[in-house]
Parts: C-alpha cells; sequence; structure tokens
C-alpha cells in the first residue's frame, strides 16, 4: 500500500507541476502539451485511488495537501528558467516515475487489474519523456 501511496503522490504532483508550468510558458504549443500532460496524470491519480480503493484503503492525506503545492511551486520555479530547463527537470522526474514503475510491476504478482494500471501509466510516463526530450532537442538545435 505504501508504494501506491507514493505512486499516488507523485502523480498528485505531477497534475500540479504540469499545470502550473504550462500557465507560465509563452510558447502556446508547450504550453498546450504541458496542460495535457497534467490531464493524463490526473487520470493516473484517480486510476491509483482506485486502485488503493480495491484494497479497502484510501488515498494518502499527506499526498492530497503536499503534493498540490510541492507541484505548483517546482513548477513556477522551473517555469522561470526557460523551457529546455523547465522539459530537462520534466523529464528527470517522469524516469524517476519510470524506473518505480517498472520497479512496482515486477512485484505485483497475478493482481491483472493492477498490473494493467501500472502498465498504461509506465507507457504515458514514456510518452511525455519522449516528446519533451524530442522538444528539447530542436530547441538546442535551434540555438
Amino acid at each position: 500500500m505504501a508504494k501506491l501511496n507514493w505512486f499516488y503522490s507523485l502523480e498528485l504532483n505531477q497534475v500540479d507541476l504540469y499545470m502550473a508550468q504550462s500557465k507560465m510558458v509563452n510558447d502556446i504549443y508547450i504550453s498546450k502539451v504541458l496542460e495535457r500532460s497534467s490531464y493524463i496524470e490526473q487520470q493516473h491519480v484517480d486510476n491509483i485511488a482506485a486502485q488503493i480503493r480495491k484494497y479497502g484503503s484510501e488515498p494518502t492525506i499527506f499526498g492530497d495537501i503536499v503534493s498540490p503545492l510541492l507541484g505548483k511551486t517546482a513548477g513556477n520555479i522551473t517555469a522561470a528558467f526557460g523551457i529546455v530547463p523547465l522539459l530537462k527537470a520534466d523529464i528527470l522526474l517522469e524516469k524517476k516515475a519510470m524506473s518505480d514503475y517498472k520497479d512496482l510491476i515486477l512485484k505485483v504478482g497475478k493482481d491483472h487489474a493492477l498490473f494493467s494500471v501500472l502498465w498504461a501509466n509506465l507507457i504515458d510516463e514514456d510518452l511525455h519523456t519522449a516528446w519533451f526530450s524530442n522538444k528539447v532537442q530542436e530547441l538546442e538545435a535551434c540555438r
């Protein structure tokens, strides 16, 4: 349960991180991608919360309170450094999430519903990382 609550908190953080960043960047396309990423992360939050409840527990209150504050603060700070540093920070966060998802997938066992949720989230994180990485390469090539 602790690991699911970790993901719940991490995903909540990412929801507010990407939404804050989307409001701070001037590039409309990047803004829209960050906003869309936030919505996808909210789906992750909802899916993980459902899995936690399936096991008869409730998502962590600590995550409900602290993660959104940290996400919004980090979003505002990273946006202040420009788009490339912002995307590089997001890539690091996504890579951490992917690593943790892979570890938990290996430990899930025969819970097929949880297995499917974790795989779906992992794929989304991988897609975010790929888009962010490609955009960094594109922007750095223009310098």
